[in-house]
């Protein structure tokens, strides 16, 4: 059993810890697709006030990305390059963190509750997660998470 340990009210401790806890839960497993359902799960339910937390893999046959393992309500399947956050955090291959993306050029509206949205690219999709709150997502987490998700994505090789 898994016994989500990280506490984000210590946010220093919380990225250490959190850290530790995915790769333990990664550790020794090949699949990609059980790997990202079980990293989308763990940092939906330890990282507070998400309502998505989840992977888009691209697909270079139709040049789009293609909705993976996440946890939320129902997502959009298919995210064209120059569409939405997404879209642009992979077409540049940077983090993006939007504080209100009603004010994104392009943004997809695949669930109204959310407000605000911090995508973390790799070489084959993005990592997202999307909040209801505006503003929700802090330099320290879009750090920190794109540090750890770096080096997760190095380890499942990935990057």
């Amino acid at each position: 059993m898994w016994i989500i340990q990280s506490d984000y009210n210590n946010k220093n401790a919380y990225f250490s810890t959190l850290e530790k806890e995915l790769i333990s839960l990664i550790d020794g497993e090949k699949n990609l697709i059980a790997n990202l359902a079980n990293i989308s799960s763990w940092i939906f339910h330890s990282f507070p006030d998400l309502n998505w937390s989840g992977f888009y893999l691209w697909d270079e046959n139709d040049q789009e990305l293609i909705l993976g393992p996440f946890q939320g309500r129902p997502a959009c399947i298919r995210i064209k390059r120059e569409r939405g956050v997404c879209g642009a955090a992979f077409r540049s291959q940077k983090t993006l963190n939007v504080d209100r993306i009603e004010n994104f050029p392009g943004h997809i509206a695949c669930d109204s509750a959310s407000k605000s949205e911090l995508v973390i690219p790799f070489t084959r999709g993005v990592f997202d997660l999307d909040s209801p709150t505006p503003f929700r997502f802090s330099k320290q987490d879009e750090d920190e998470l794109s540090r750890i998700m770096n080096n997760i994505f190095k380890r499942l090789q990935i990057q």
